[in-house]
């Protein structure tokens, strides 16, 4: 993933997936990828760095209630 890239994010409390966010950075952490990610509904950078198993590609919407 890129910056500028829309995400979701692992919830901590509850492990649900949370929309809303956007990659800003890429951040090599004791050799390993770790990111910065901001709210896009105010513009803040979370203060914590996620691991790549707290993030995704944000899902498009589907118009079916299923899916």
């Amino acid at each position: 993933m890129n910056p500028g890239a829309r995400v979701e994010v692992r919830a901590r409390f509850d492990q649900r997936w949370a929309r809303g966010f956007e990659l800003v950075e890429v951040v090599q952490d004791a050799g390993e990828d770790r990111y910065r990610i901001r709210r896009r509904s105010d513009g803040s950078v979370l203060p914590a760095l996620f691991i790549d198993d707290d993030i995704r590609e944000e899902k498009k919407k589907s118009s079916m209630w299923w899916v």
